[in-house]
């Protein structure tokens, strides 16, 4: 079962007032045969820093990509069924980053065939469930549950649900730039 995010956005009207101007399911949603068991779910993107809240009231047209704009951000919510072992160890993660315009994001024989980095720094929070943040070296890895929040600051990561319940994780990814 996909996990179905309530997306309200508000505004003001002709006269200053706060009012909402939507309030529904959010429909920007991602699944793909080449990621099973994993939905992402857009929710806001900007374009510029400092963001414009004058803008539209709709700000996710165009294709669905990992990275947020240049000197914008993207909020989503990702759910996570349990990894079946057996599934991954047949994965192609290039061909999964691919639909998302990402594939030279991946790792080369990685622990994890989802091993990715992005050039962003990233905010995520465990919603619901509990997922292991796969880092490079086994020995960094962190079980993250529910309440619990990283700070990805571009490096080389998965998320594996090792467990036997859905994760839900909220991110925020904004633009970045830096050494590694």
């Amino acid at each position: 079962m996909t996990y179905k995010v309530r997306r309200v956005v508000t505004g003001h009207d002709k006269n200053g007032k706060a009012i909402c101007v939507s309030d529904s399911i959010a429909t920007d949603v991602l699944q793909r045969e080449s990621r099973p068991g994993v939905t992402l779910t857009n929710l806001w993107k900007t374009t510029s820093m400092p963001s414009k809240f004058d803008g539209p009231d709709e700000s996710l047209e165009g294709p669905f990509v990992l990275h947020p704009p240049e000197n914008g951000t993207i909020f989503r919510v990702i759910e996570f069924l349990p990894e079946d072992p057996e599934v991954i160890a047949n994965i192609d993660g290039k061909a999964a980053f691919a639909a998302m315009g990402a594939a030279d994001n991946i790792m080369e024989d990685a622990r994890h065939p989802y091993m990715h980095r992005t050039d962003t720094l990233d905010y995520a929070m465990v919603i619901k469930g509990e997922i292991w943040m796969v880092m490079e070296e086994e020995a960094d890895d962190v079980l993250l549950k529910a309440g619990d929040v990283v700070v990805q600051r571009a490096n080389y990561h998965a998320w594996a649900n090792r467990g036997t319940e859905p994760c839900v994780m909220m991110f925020v990814l904004t633009d970045g730039e830096g050494t590694r």
